[in-house]
């Protein structure tokens, strides 16, 4: 049984027996019928037929039809004597509505009722709404129709496509990775540094302030810094030739200054290093391998990492308590600025921790990149732009560089045979000696020798702190105020 009728159980009465389009010719007439068929039924009687199947009950649907077998069941005795097989009717039953009344049968093709027997029809008000649906959705498609059609006449390839609006007058908001990059690149450049024997490399900066200051690593620049050639290109294609203010080894930053500089520099905004969170979006914009103006995407998954980086000459390192991140920083975007999503600076990229690499080739990104404190870079670029020389905060003692001790360990003796406790420095006034196990500078723990280092690069000379070591197994604390050192030497 269809699932169409469901629900008009109590109102159906007896199905008419449906009749193929092309009955089959039956094997033997039923009894009391003429051998020969009738002639064909008179306008008349047809409809008078049906106006007999018109007062039928409602019809069963296409399936049961399709189900039944022929011969038909015997006509009902109504039927004029002689008229077997029955004609079919001039209007097909299923196209009635159902208890004879002539309203729509649901599903029921429209086209089927004829002028011949117009019905009262019920629902005129739905028939109205659909027609008046129909209408409008014309009136739209008709516009819409036009409005393409006024564009294709206008392009003269004849193309069939709509253009949703023209990506000229698209903006991004600001607050998104393409709103933030388009407002950043133009104050990030390309830097160009070729030494004196021709070798350099590409590294990335940023500017500082409207006077032409770049911020960038002293790594990137340490090739040409003494004789050479910089060269910083922005994101439009202007280069400039740039030279050295400053740099600080230990620290790995670098500032320089643009020759001519152009007028309506926008420096970028520095944000609050020590503000930011695990998790926080981060924005890295540089020129990886050399690919101008790239950007890329991560979080910071980690603070205070410590972490060693080269110079770029080999004889020193820098050591820094490092932002941690898993945008992808690759060679070239060292110098480069880590953005939080509002697009202020919170620190410069610096290095990154790879499976390795060879004089042939250079690693990539795996995702493990560090950035040094836009806090720290910003005092100590203060410095480079003041003296041309950087200060370092210092406690007056040599430690071990060997990264398994637990802690720092400070040395029994300094280089070329110095104490390694400075007398009257900083560790010495607090009562440190020689094979004491620094284990926290305030709140930090410390593990090794470098990360002590970068704990301690993290302040300013004159700061106030609270060293947690060990002597002999016993724990005691000593509050030390950091002495200064100026210069690399």
């Amino acid at each position: 049984m269809s699932t169409e009728n469901e629900g008009n159980e109590g109102t159906a009465a007896q199905a008419v027996p449906s009749v193929p389009s092309a009955p089959p010719v039956p094997a033997a007439a039923p009894e009391g019928t003429p051998a020969s068929p009738p002639a064909p039924a008179s306008p008349e009687s047809s409809e008078a037929t049906a106006t007999q199947q018109f007062q039928q009950p409602e019809q069963p649907s296409q399936e049961s039809q399709r189900a039944n077998d022929w011969p038909p069941p015997q006509p009902p005795q109504s039927q004029p004597a002689g008229a077997w097989p029955p004609p079919p009717p001039a209007v097909p039953a299923y196209a009635q509505g159902a208890g004879g009344d002539g309203g729509p049968v649901w599903g029921a093709p429209g086209q089927l009722q004829t002028p011949e027997a117009p019905r009262k029809r019920r629902g005129g008000g739905l028939v109205a709404a659909v027609a008046a649906a129909a209408l409008v959705a014309g009136g739209i498609g008709g516009a819409f129709g036009y409005w393409a059609a006024d564009r294709n006449d206008n392009n003269s390839s004849g193309s069939t496509t709509v253009s949703a609006s023209n990506p000229q007058v698209l903006k991004r908001d600001p607050g998104t990775v393409a709103g933030v990059a388009a407002a950043a690149l133009p104050s990030v450049v390309t830097i160009n540094a070729q030494s004196g024997d021709g070798e350099g490399g590409t590294g990335t900066g940023f500017v500082y302030d409207k006077e032409g200051h770049i911020l960038t690593n002293n790594h990137v620049v340490a090739s040409a810094a003494n004789s050479g050639q910089l060269t910083a290109t922005f994101s439009n294609g202007k280069k400039y030739d740039a030279e050295v203010v400053g740099r600080a080894q230990g620290y790995d930053v670098a500032v320089l200054k643009l020759k001519n500089a152009p007028s309506g520099l926008a420096p970028l905004a520095l944000g609050n290093s020590d503000q930011v969170a695990v998790g926080d979006s981060t924005i890295a914009i540089g020129a990886p391998f050399g690919l101008s103006n790239t950007v890329t995407t991560g979080i910071i998954s980690a603070k205070s990492r410590p972490v060693a980086s080269g110079d770029g000459s080999g004889g020193s390192n820098s050591y820094m308590s490092a932002l941690q991140t898993d945008a992808s920083i690759n060679p070239g975007n060292s110098g480069g600025p880590l953005l939080d999503a509002r697009g202020a600076v919170i620190g410069i990229n610096s290095a990154i921790q790879s499976t390795g690499s060879s004089a042939q080739s250079q690693a990539g990104s795996i995702g493990l990149g560090f950035a040094i404190p836009i806090n720290q870079a910003k005092n100590v670029a203060q410095q480079l732009i003041k003296t041309g020389q950087p200060v370092y905060p210092v406690i007056g003692a040599t430690v071990s560089m060997d990264e398994r001790t637990g802690g720092a360990v400070i040395s029994d003796q300094g280089s070329g045979g110095t104490p390694a406790v400075s007398p009257d420095g900083p560790a010495a006034k607090a009562g440190l000696k020689g094979g004491d196990v620094i284990t926290k500078f305030n709140d930090s723990v410390i593990d090794s020798g470098p990360t002590l280092i970068g704990e301690i690069w993290t302040h300013k000379p004159g700061d106030k702190v609270t060293l947690t070591y060990k002597r002999d197994g016993k724990v005691s604390t000593a509050e030390v105020t950091l002495g200064q050192r100026k210069g690399d030497s």
